[in-house]
């Protein structure tokens, strides 16, 4: 057996250039298609503790998905707004610890604001249970502070003290603009990778402000009021879009989440969002399984390598092949030689993916998660990526049977004759 390993390692060393070409070639392979599954798993880990801490989401009646849509992620309207008395209906069971109300409607240059209170900041959490931070300034305090996402701050390249000026209604570009109220911007949140980022938070207060001479989404003909004549009015919220709920304890949600349900006073809908989570990623699969796909092309392709390189390698070891032949080996043993061989490339291809896998996490790792917010976690080889592994040198064997086959078939008098 050392002989023979021996005579391998002779022989592969004497093809380094070739031999190399194909172990960087599949480790490449090796190292996508584990970086896949480990963004697909990271990433839907992430996805899945957009929220985080909190154990309902209330809304009006529509469906589960849609609530999450426009509540969390800020995609697509709600159907209707909830009264804030019901929303302190709600705050008032003793299960309740803790209620966030979300007011949305209105963007700026494409981005949605949300209308909220100071709460928000104490108790939206994300990730792992990890909580709202501020890159620079502080919570908006005054009726026209605003508070920007990370993204919008970096995409716009707002400072604090800049004054920006809302729309009524979503979209890119909107001619029904608030520009007799504009907003100073006081804070700046650190990045978190969910929707936080891409958002313009500003007080419950504001959004009663701007919406004083306003009605049916148009300024009211001949009524304009300024930024401080607003200040004299009333500015308590009337109605919400939705609320974040937190419960003193885990075990009575369900029947909290009955209550809201079998709310006498409206319809309402209160979901939990991390099971609704879940079922908004599901629509996704066709798309994660696309990305698994596309991995295990990219192997086939660097297995299809190995192959091109043995069977161009056979006609330049004919002599080398017959050498083994007289010496004693059987058609068998050069058809073990042949197989061993692109197992150890396999192995070795595997081995090299791997360790350049764990050398890009560990290198691009803070740079995703600061970047983009998505935690990739460094840790060793899962239960899963071995079965990746495994099916990979499965392959790589059933791939040898090729050039290994042909080898078989050689005669001895093919390898010594001498072809002009």
């Amino acid at each position: 057996m050392r002989a023979w390993l021996w005579l391998t390692a002779r022989s592969m060393a004497n093809r380094r250039l070739s031999v190399g070409l194909t172990v960087l070639s599949i480790a490449l392979a090796v190292t996508l298609l584990l970086g896949v599954e480990r963004l697909r798993s990271d990433a839907r880990s992430g996805f899945a503790n957009t929220l985080s801490g909190t154990d309902l989401i209330v809304g009006a009646r529509s469906g589960p998905v849609q609530l999450l849509l426009y509540s969390v992620f800020r995609i697509g309207d709600a159907t209707s707004d909830i009264a804030w008395s019901s929303l302190e209906a709600i705050e008032a069971q003793p299960l309740v610890k803790w209620v966030v109300p979300l007011s949305l409607g209105d963007s700026h240059r494409g981005f949605r604001v949300l209308g909220t209170d100071g709460r928000y900041f104490a108790h939206y959490q994300y990730g792992d249970r990890r909580p709202l931070a501020f890159a620079d300034g502080r919570p908006f305090e005054g009726v026209f502070e605003a508070v920007l996402g990370a993204e919008v701050a970096e995409a716009l390249g707002y400072r604090l003290g800049q004054r920006i000026v809302l729309a009524h209604g979503a979209g890119a570009a909107s001619l029904a603009e608030h520009a007799d109220k504009p907003f100073t911007v006081v804070g700046i949140l650190a990045r978190t990778g969910t929707p936080v980022d891409r958002t313009v938070h500003v007080g419950l207060a504001a959004i009663e402000a701007i919406h004083l001479d306003w009605s049916g989404g148009a300024p009211i003909p001949g009524l304009g009021l300024s930024a401080e004549e607003t200040r004299k009015f009333d500015l308590s919220p009337k109605r919400v879009t939705a609320a974040l709920v937190g419960l003193k304890t885990r075990a009575g949600v369900f029947r909290m989440q009955r209550f809201v349900n079998d709310f006498k006073g409206e319809p309402l809908l209160a979901i939990l969002p991390g099971a609704t989570l879940q079922q908004l990623w599901g629509l996704m699969a066709v798309a994660e399984q696309a990305l698994l796909a596309i991995s295990a092309l990219v192997v086939a392709v660097g297995l299809a390598g190995l192959v091109a390189v043995l069977v161009a390698s056979l006609g330049e070891r004919r002599r080398e092949l017959a050498i083994l032949r007289a010496l004693g080996a059987g058609p068998r043993d050069v058809f073990l030689l042949l197989a061993g061989e692109s197992l150890l490339l396999a192995f070795a291809g595997c081995g090299f993916g791997v360790a350049l896998l764990l050398g890009l996490t560990g290198a691009l790792a803070p740079w995703l998660e600061g970047r983009f917010g998505l935690v990739l976690v460094f840790q060793g080889l899962q239960p899963r990526e071995w079965l990746w592994l495994a099916a990979v040198l499965a392959a790589a064997l059933v791939a040898s049977g090729v050039p290994a086959w042909r080898a078989y078939r050689m005669s001895l008098a093919d390898g010594m004759t001498i072809r002009i």
